[in-house]
């Protein structure tokens, strides 16, 4: 049986990388697959942690190859997801998890169907405008450039099957967790785990 491939978007700002982090320290069962990008690694990132870090050559031989499942261009930085990797981690009967943006994930369904999406919405703009300056990692120039692009981005959460709005971030939590876990639970997942339980 196949692991889940969860895929989770939302506009720069909503609280997506916080509540996938959340998501990842109460449930063990789940990996976070680590895209490759062009952008420069922020103060305390890690290579290999939060990114694979590369250059724009390397990221462009990468693609040229076909290594990725999925690519994109955002706020003019390149990002990517290892292909072989999704596959073959889906293979072993792990649940994965993909954090990207829409453009991605428009591309990740086209290879996999069955992947569960899951949009983060921020209760809204003004919201979003304020969390980013709270923050304190970029520059005006990119939070003005964000802010430009999160409604286009925000447009996009009809083409996902779930959608939490980060108001209150421990029911935000909450919610996908039981966004996960309910996944897990449908018959087919269930038969395919347990084929002896199924067996009257």
């Amino acid at each position: 049986m196949s692991g889940n491939l969860f895929i989770i978007s939302a506009p720069s700002g909503a609280g997506k990388s916080t509540l996938t982090a959340k998501l990842l320290e109460e449930d063990r069962n789940i990996h976070l697959s680590v895209s490759y990008t062009t952008r420069a690694p922020r103060p305390g990132e890690v290579d290999g942690s939060e990114y694979h870090f590369v250059d724009k050559a390397g990221f462009m031989s990468m693609l040229v190859r076909g290594e990725f499942l999925e690519s994109a261009e955002v706020h003019g930085n390149y990002y990517g997801t290892s292909e072989a990797w999704i596959r073959a981690e889906r293979a072993a009967g792990h649940d994965i998890l993909l954090e990207i943006d829409w453009q991605g994930a428009q591309q990740v369904r086209r290879i996999f169907s069955d992947a569960i999406g899951i949009f983060i919405l921020p209760p809204s703009i003004a919201e979003l405008e304020r969390r980013m300056r709270s923050r304190g990692k970029d520059s005006e120039e990119v939070v003005r450039r964000r802010i430009g692009v999160a409604a286009d981005e925000m447009s996009h959460a009809a083409e996902f099957e779930y959608v939490i709005i980060n108001k209150d971030f421990e029911e935000a939590c909450r919610d996908l967790v039981a966004i996960v876990r309910a996944c897990r639970l449908v018959y087919s997942r269930q038969l395919g785990r347990y084929p002896d339980v199924f067996k009257f």
